[in-house]
């Protein structure tokens, strides 16, 4: 049908259709369709019907319907293996609880000092530092199931030679083995929580709880092995909770690649399709990786410090009896209640913000330690630093200003890194408690924690790379 010109000032109504250069107007019904035509001397039939935005399409895509069957099967899969890595990490914390009060007696059987005693430390920082290296490049090419396996056994491995109570230089290098294997789990197990969307900061944050409960669970036990003749034996409660780790870790994610197991539950991983070694050279040419490297570095080494010689510390300095050693699980007791209790407030006001403010309350409860005299009321302080600590893990920050085709190997490697802190500050506070003495120990934190929030300034503010 052709419609005659119109004859009078065309007012548009919100159903109306307008071209320029038509010869006519006319109202666009939404059940019929409408032709023009047009000036240009075009002939044709244009059909004016609602468009859906593309935004809109891709949304109905990607949220599916709570009934339907294919999506609860994906849920059930995502708590099975959110729970499986639950137990990754809470070995880590029973691994990085024990040292605290084993140390004491440690020195004691093998008569060495605290210089000697913290090469522990030293080889467990090489071990970390080396899997994280190699992770790297092992997830590229094995795969996120190999790698989190292979990690497992070299605990469980690093744990049987413990138990066996060997010569200092044999025992020391199973703590090597240790390391290789949590910087491996620790890096992709955290990569992956990384990668799940939906309710990522509350995830993460629950995630690093399990750390405190592992941490806050493992010196109840290693303290009561400190007192027995077969103190060695609690390296066998580590070696059971490995076992079962390792055992998992085969069941669930069934050795696939990391792509394949996020598919299961529903999330399509980015493929940036870039080749290994650009893939390592993006990562290490970030600025940003360095920084957070570099601030969890020693944010995880004031943490297990505090954790691993406030049990000598309150022995030597304040006179503490052989019940010090619990005093290393009211510290991992806040770490973990910190993390879970303090989310809302990071939410609240910022996490860069937050950060600030919790470093700032840390290091007063830390000259409290250090000026007061009062065993309990260094007991009190140290648990109140620990939920201070707790909730500053600031591996959500790196979602948001990190590339997400880089995060997995990005995070690899700054939560290698903050392992490696977990053994090169405690070396450094013993290397120091040797020549002046544990009371040391709380300037050497202090001056870590002000390290730790200057370099919390440089990092990026928010994201600026797309997702």
């Amino acid at each position: 049908m052709s419609l005659s010109p119109a004859t009078s000032d065309p007012v548009f109504a919100p159903n109306e259709a307008y071209l320029p250069g038509a010869t006519s107007t006319c109202r666009a019904s939404p059940r019929q369709p409408c032709k023009l035509d047009l000036a240009e001397g075009f002939v044709g039939a244009i059909e004016l019907s609602p468009v859906t935005p593309v935004e809109k399409q891709h949304d109905d895509l990607e949220r599916p319907s709570v009934l339907s069957p294919k999506h609860r099967i994906q849920k059930t899969r995502e708590r099975i293996q959110f729970v499986t890595l639950f137990w990754v990490i809470y070995l880590q914390g029973w691994n990085d609880g024990s040292n605290g009060p084993l140390l004491p007696r440690i020195q004691k059987v093998y008569e060495v000092g605290y210089a000697v005693v913290s090469l522990i430390f030293v080889f467990a920082c090489v071990g970390f530092i080396t899997g994280a290296l190699s992770n790297v490049i092992l997830a590229e090419r094995l795969g996120f199931g190999k790698v989190m396996v292979l990690g497992a056994l070299c605990q469980v491995l690093a744990y049987s030679i413990e138990s066996s109570g060997p010569p200092f230089p044999v025992f020391i290098f199973a703590y090597f083995l240790n390391g290789i294997g949590m910087a491996l789990q620790n890096a992709n197990s955290v990569g992956y929580v990384a990668s799940i969307k939906e309710n990522a900061e509350v995830k993460m944050g629950v995630f690093m709880a399990v750390y405190g409960a592992g941490a806050l669970s493992s010196p109840l036990v290693a303290t009561q092995f400190s007192h027995l003749p077969g103190w060695n034996f609690h390296y066998l409660t580590s070696l059971g909770i490995a076992i079962s780790n390792s055992v998992a870790l085969i069941i669930v994610f069934r050795l696939k690649p990391q792509r394949e197991c996020l598919s299961e539950i529903g999330i399509v991983d980015v493929d940036n399709s870039t080749s290994e070694r650009s893939h390592f050279r993006q990562i290490f040419a970030n600025k940003d990786v360095h920084l957070l490297a570099a601030f969890i570095l020693l944010y995880v080494g004031a943490e297990v410090t505090v954790g691993g010689w406030i049990v000598t510390y309150i022995i030597d300095v304040r006179g503490g009896g052989p019940s010090s050693g619990y005093i290393s699980t009211g510290f991992f007791g806040g770490l973990m209640v910190g993390r879970l209790v303090l989310l809302w407030f990071n939410e609240k006001i910022g996490e860069r913000l937050a950060l600030f403010i919790y470093a700032v309350l840390a290091i007063g409860f830390e000259l409290i330690v250090w000026f007061v005299p009062s065993l309990v009321g260094d007991a009190v302080a140290v648990c109140v630093i620990g939920a201070f600590l707790g909730p500053m893990y600031p591996i959500n920050h790196a979602g948001r200003v990190l590339p997400r085709w880089l995060l997995t190997g990005a995070i690899g490697w700054i939560a290698g890194v903050g392992q490696a802190g977990s053994a090169l500050i405690p070396f450094m506070v013993g290397a120091v408690a040797q020549s002046s003495g544990i009371k040391t120990m709380q300037p050497v934190l202090i001056s870590i924690l002000g390290l730790m929030t200057a370099l919390w300034v440089l990092v990026s503010y928010g994201s600026r790379c797309p997702n």
